[in-house]
């Protein structure tokens, strides 16, 4: 499967070619890149983890915690056992937590969410447009005088018992 990536009115639209069709999918908005903190801008620390995990969590180290020297900003990350994954974790938290206070509305965690609630309200419109259209529909066979069939009632649904 071959993918070519283009850039069409901050768009990022994927070509994806794959046994002679080509198809057309639009991905989400393009975000910002995601912040860099230079390396002797933040102190690292290992700590023991705390919380459930048994044993082994609370007797290796491989809890991180970042503290981003010029702002005073700590994070703390313990989701895995791994420590590198952690560090990585932890360092991605920073650059989030840092963008959000810095750029505020503009950070990428505020575009995600924006996204999210934009798709989250256009479902629900559809769903009350749905919703809508079949209480109407109901509400005209009621006033022109017909009645929709009851579904326990057998001589309306054309079955017979017996």
């Amino acid at each position: 499967m071959l993918l070519h990536r283009t850039l069409k009115s901050r768009l990022l639209t994927a070509v994806v070619t794959g046994f002679g069709s080509g198809q057309v999918r639009k991905l989400a908005a393009q975000l910002p890149a995601r912040l860099v903190i230079p390396e002797e801008e933040i102190e690292e620390s290992f700590l023991k983890g705390s919380g459930p995990g048994g044993q082994k969590i609370n007797k290796t180290s491989s809890a991180v915690q970042l503290k981003h020297l010029p702002t005073g900003m700590v994070v703390k990350s313990q989701a895995t056992r791994s420590r590198s994954q952690n560090r990585s974790i932890a360092r991605r938290l920073l650059a989030d937590k840092l963008e959000n206070a810095e750029k505020g509305s503009e950070s990428r965690t505020a575009l995600k969410t924006e996204l999210k609630r934009k798709k989250k309200a256009s479902k629900m419109k559809k769903a009350r447009r749905k919703h809508r259209s079949a209480a109407v529909g109901h509400l005209e066979t009621a006033a022109s005088g017909q009645t929709a069939p009851d579904p326990k009632d057998e001589t309306s649904s054309g079955y017979r018992k017996g």
